[in-house]
């Protein structure tokens, strides 16, 4: 199994926006998609920290097992 990490969006729902040079991201484990959220979260709480980001929402972000 692989997994990916969806964004909520307003007008897509749920997508995979995640993305190295245009290519969709796809993670070998869930501990491997769980461990780069985690840190992309903490990127963004730290920008809310500093002043950079207004808000954010954890909620909006998911992992899932990709389709085969």
């Amino acid at each position: 199994m692989t997994y990916q990490i969806e964004t909520y969006t307003l007008c897509g729902g749920w997508v995979n926006i995640w993305t190295d040079d245009d290519v969709p991201v796809i993670f070998d484990t869930y501990a491997a998609a769980q461990a780069e959220l985690a840190d992309f979260l903490a990127e963004l709480a730290y920008a809310v920290k500093v002043g950079h980001l207004d808000d954010y929402n954890p909620e909006d972000y998911r992992i899932v097992e990709v389709p085969v």
